[in-house]
């Protein structure tokens, strides 16, 4: 955003919980244009104190790892539904100007075995994390109905690319791999995922928050539906390393056989395209994770990489 618009300002508020670093802003620390605010999106104060001027806020703040939210469904509750909770009546009371675009996820529909859903299919979220977002999904839509306000949902499929936190797939292989340690695979690693590369979707954000319409929903997908297996399995090639590392583990509960979107609405009605294929883009991600092993070795713990992580006990 600070790239494409030179008169903008943002302020960014992070609590710095788990999945943040404060490493991936380092070079834009000196631009004035940018503010950074410690803080959670949960307190009624902070947040209506930075609404009150803002044109817009974008809500990506949230805790989104599946396997913690089994083993301890408390901070996603706090950051994912009282969180929206919060900005919504900050705006509301503070700014009911100001539009807003609420971050969400293919999860909150849970699993499909054929076909693929729009943006008008039920609901139906298989585990706390997913819950936690379908309901921040209705209190925005509802906020958008009963009090006027300027609010977009996104719903995006999964996303890769640098700065990825270590717990999720795709880092944790290549870090695993790089490390010479067993990669961990979910039951038979046949769930299906369509992976979209992180800029694809940051520039699907620009394009809701430019030319998206207030209380609309709209799906994020790139239409590269891959097994868990298959991407393991070319991230082990791109290392040059032997398939013999990978090991199937248990199962977590509840686990989503296959995530698929229609993104026709985005690209017909607001001019949205990915522009990065899955091949190009994970060769880009297994190299920068190789490069950068300063990055995420302080966050790369031996709980963080996990083979079984919605077994072990997470604080609140």
């Amino acid at each position: 955003m600070l790239e494409a618009h030179q008169d903008i300002t943002i302020t960014n508020l992070d609590s710095l919980s788990v999945g943040s670093n404060s490493a991936n802003l380092k070079d834009i620390r000196n631009d004035r244009r940018y503010r950074f605010v410690k803080g959670d999106i949960t307190n009624p104060k902070i947040a209506s104190k930075l609404v009150k001027d803002v044109d817009f806020v974008t809500n990506l703040a949230a805790e989104t790892h599946v396997d913690r939210s089994i083993s301890n469904p408390r901070p996603f509750v706090k950051s994912n539904t009282i969180g929206i909770f919060t900005l919504l009546e900050a705006i509301r009371k503070s700014n009911p100007s100001a539009k807003m675009v609420q971050v969400s996820t293919d999860e909150v529909f849970g699993s499909i075995v054929n076909g693929s859903f729009g943006e008008n299919a039920p609901l139906k979220p298989s585990s706390p994390y997913a819950s936690s977002k379908a309901a921040a999904d209705m209190f925005a839509l509802a906020y958008h109905k009963t009090y006027g306000l300027d609010v977009r949902i996104t719903r995006c499929t999964n996303n890769f690319g640098p700065y990825q936190h270590p717990e999720k797939l795709i880092p944790k292989t290549i870090i695993r791999a790089r490390l010479g340690l067993p990669i961990p695979v979910y039951g038979k690693g046949e769930q299906i995922r369509d992976w979209i590369y992180v800029l694809d979707h940051c520039m699907a954000l620009s394009h809701v928050m430019e030319k998206g319409k207030a209380g609309e929903v709209y799906n994020i997908a790139a239409g590269n539906e891959i097994s868990n297996i298959k991407v393991v399995e070319s991230i082990l090639q791109l290392l040059g390393k032997s398939t013999d590392l990978i090991r199937f583990v248990e199962d977590r509960p509840g686990h989503d056989m296959r995530y698929s979107l229609i993104s026709s609405k985005i690209r017909l009605e607001l001019g949205w395209r990915p522009e990065h294929s899955f091949a190009e883009a994970i060769e880009h991600t297994v190299d920068w994770y190789s490069k950068n092993e300063y990055w995420w070795k302080r966050q790369a713990s031996k709980k963080m990489l996990h083979p079984t992580p919605w077994k072990l006990h997470w604080q609140p």
